[in-house]
Formats: C-alpha cells, sequence, structure tokens
C-alpha cells in the first residue's frame, strides 16, 4: 500500500470516528433537550430553541410581567436544575420602553447574541419601541467588548470615557 493510500484510509476512518461523534453527541444534547425542556416549561414559558455559535443546542425562555422581562438561556449539554445559564434581566419603562439592567452568565459562549435576538423580538411583539440601558463603571474592565457586542446587536452606543459611564439605545427599523 502506497503511502497515499495509507493516508487517505487514515483521514476516511478519522472522518467516519468524528462523524460518529458528532452524531452521539447531537443525540445526547437532543435528549437532554427533551427532558430539559419538559422541565423548564413546569415553570417558564419557552419561547425558543436555538444553537450557539459552537452549534451547542439551547432552550430560551422567559418570564414578564407588567414590570420586568428576563430573557434565560439553558444549555443542552447539561442538565436543567433550575438555574438559567444565561440571562438578560430587563425592566419595562413607561415610554413604552425595555431597559436592560444586567447581563448575566459566561461570555464568548453566543448565549448574549441568542439571549439578546429574543428579547428583540418580544419587544417587537410587545410594540415596545426602543430597549435601552446604560454602561456603568462597574463594566469599565470591559467596555470595549460590551460596545462591540451592543454595536453588533445594532445599538447605538454612547460612552463618556471621562465618567466611565454609557448608554446604549436599539429601536426596530
Amino acid at each position: 500500500m502506497s503511502f497515499t493510500s495509507l493516508f487517505m484510509a487514515e483521514e476516511e476512518t478519522r472522518d467516519k470516528e468524528e462523524i460518529k461523534q458528532e452524531l452521539d453527541d447531537l443525540e445526547f444534547q437532543m435528549f437532554r433537550m427533551k427532558e430539559n425542556m419538559k422541565e423548564i416549561a413546569k415553570k417558564w414559558q419557552v419561547i425558543g430553541i436555538d444553537q450557539t455559535k459552537d452549534d451547542n443546542w439551547v432552550v430560551v425562555y422567559t418570564n414578564y410581567d407588567n414590570n420586568s422581562c428576563k430573557i434565560m438561556l439553558n444549555d443542552c449539554e447539561s442538565a436543567y436544575r433550575g438555574q438559567w445559564d444565561f440571562s438578560i434581566q430587563a425592566t419595562y419603562k413607561k415610554d413604552d420602553t425595555i431597559f436592560i439592567g444586567d447581563i448575566k452568565g459566561p461570555e464568548n459562549k453566543g448565549y448574549g447574541s441568542i439571549c439578546m435576538n429574543y428579547l428583540k423580538e418580544v419587544a417587537k411583539d410587545q410594540n415596545i419601541h426602543c430597549i435601552t440601558g446604560d454602561i456603568a463603571k462597574r463594566d469599565w474592565d470591559h467596555v470595549d467588548r460590551l460596545v462591540h457586542f451592543y454595536e453588533k446587536h445594532d445599538f447605538q452606543v454612547e460612552i463618556d470615557k471621562e465618567t466611565k459611564s454609557g448608554e446604549i439605545v436599539w429601536q426596530p427599523n
């Protein structure tokens, strides 16, 4: 057998093993998603299923009343144990505005983008004309990441470097 044939055979075997592993991972995530959705739906309103930038499946859910709106996410790699993996916490203001109070959870997993897209959908569904928020002094150690995130999601971002503060505004097209 030539070196090229041996290399091709190893590549084909490796590809089959990788594909089998990917299918096993997907099957596990689908099982976990089914179980997580059952548990989440007992307490929250499930509003979507989505996939992260790393192709992990997530369940997106919410609770909202006249005062607050919370968009939460649970990754299907692990079991839902009554606690979200990521959330955007917001409040309704009198002028048909949603004010983002806090974003909590791990960074660089794509969770924030997924939750922000769902928050914008909730705003549109509820005829909310504006999403706003503040960038506070406590956020200053990661302000560049925040500015990038909000601009990526079509927010207008104003930063005051002297006071280490800022404001964000999103309005649907």
